[in-house]
């Protein structure tokens, strides 16, 4: 999701309060912006917003508060509407939940989103589901003190093949993540020992999930404010403004932290923000740990996967320097194409595809560098995952199971394919 490189209004209101944020009466609109990407730009500085996601020269999406929807209509923009009423969507998808019966079995948990202590629960069913072959593990502990908690699953020969490591919820508004990732090791754990493949992905690899890699901000999103992004970080001693909490994780990673002025942002208040120094935030360097110990056991890591939303795009390598194109990005590429094809076929949901930066924008200090270049993953990956703009953020609970589904059909066709040559030569 591209942020705001703004002072973001709806952030500061949630930095530090004690009490939920409210969206009603705040719409999401889509403004277009065509060729004339800076002349909106500079129009929309006149009203505060937030920006949720854009595609440049195409369209940018802003929240806008009820007061200032009188000032935005005046600029003249061309927009279509998103949510009519933020709040009213906020509240409807966190109606009321169907129960779960604590069974991997009962798919009802695939109906709704969830709390972070049930998310923990449903990693130790998973578990007992599967107890001589995974265990529950940890990446550390947040800023806040909560587990950043995740499962690692092995098949026949035990532990210690090359790793498969997957996260979601890095920003802690995308929701939608937990549950994918959750999915895919559901998917692996129920397959295993049946003759449809899935042994064989499990017997090859050594597969680690971490649903929530930002435990403080999701929690945040549940108790206080449903679009907070960052972690719980508070500002700098010496930040002009104590009130903006929070770090960006995926722009923490000591990698490439400051290569690009527009990757990321150096002021506290930022969605972007990319902390004080590579790493500083306990999150990232919990995730950097477990990734530098990966990288040096049998295999190294052959698959990684950080899951996103929204914007439906499988990223690869680089984010930092839109014309630098690493070595592998035709096979990288082909293989994301071949991802998209299948998910495409589950719902007729399309997915593009193609190098971060290039294909989006600049990004600097992400897992998907760090992983790919310092890591020295195989593939490496960030997917964005629904929708296209219809909700955004704050995506239905009805469209959660056509989520995970057709992730599990792009995933299953990638990890099929993780020592495929699929030609020789470099990429452009």
């Amino acid at each position: 999701m591209r942020p705001s490189a703004l002072l973001p209004a709806l952030s500061l209101l949630a930095a530090a309060a004690a009490k939920k944020v409210s969206y009603d009466g705040y719409q999401v609109l889509r403004v277009k912006t065509g060729a004339r990407q800076v002349e909106v730009e500079q129009k929309l500085v006149k009203v505060k917003h937030d920006e949720w996601d854009g595609v440049e020269n195409s369209h940018v999406d802003v929240a806008i508060a009820p007061a200032q929807l009188p000032a935005f209509r005046a600029l003249g923009l061309d927009y279509s509407v998103m949510h009519e009423d933020l709040g009213a969507s906020i509240a409807a998808e966190s109606a009321a939940r169907p129960a779960w019966k604590r069974h991997i079995d009962d798919m009802a948990w695939y109906d709704a989103y969830h709390p972070y202590d049930e998310h923990k629960a449903y990693m130790e069913t998973l578990h007992r589901a599967f107890s001589n072959n995974s265990e529950i593990v940890s990446s550390g502990t947040s800023h806040e003190g909560r587990d950043i908690f995740g499962i690692h699953i092995w098949g026949a020969g035990g532990p210690g093949k090359p790793a498969v490591l997957w996260h979601g919820t890095v920003h802690a508004r995308e929701w939608i993540s937990a549950p994918v990732v959750e999915y895919l090791t559901l998917q692996l754990i129920q397959g295993y020992g049946k003759e449809n493949g899935t042994t064989g992905f499990v017997d090859a690899s050594d597969i680690w999930s971490f649903p929530i890699a930002n435990p403080d901000g999701f929690v945040h999103t549940h108790t206080t404010d449903r679009l907070w992004r960052k972690n719980r970080q508070p500002p700098p001693p010496n930040a002009k403004n104590s009130s903006c909490f929070g770090r960006d994780i995926n722009r923490n990673w000591p990698h490439k932290w400051d290569a690009n002025p527009l990757g990321a942002s150096s002021d506290p208040c930022s969605l972007t923000y990319k902390g004080e120094a590579p790493a500083d935030a306990p999150e990232t360097k919990g995730l950097q740990a477990m990734v530098d110990k990966l990288r040096e056991m049998p295999g190294g890591i052959k698959l990684y996967v950080d899951w996103h939303a929204y914007t439906q795009i499988i990223l690869a390598p680089v984010g930092y320097n839109c014309t630098r194109y690493i070595d592998t990005l035709g096979q990288h590429v082909k293989m994301a194409q071949l991802a998209a094809d299948a998910i495409l076929k589950v719902e007729g949901k399309a997915f593009a595809y193609g190098p971060s930066c290039a294909t989006l924008y600049s990004t600097t200090g992400t897992g998907l560098d760090y992983v790919y270049e310092v890591g020295r993953a195989k593939w490496s990956y960030l997917v964005e995952l629904r929708d296209l703009g219809e909700h955004g953020f704050v995506l239905p609970p009805e469209q959660i199971r056509g989520s995970v589904k057709e992730q599990w059909e792009g995933m299953k066709v990638m990890l099929g394919l993780l020592d495929e040559v699929f030609f020789d030569g470099n990429g452009p």
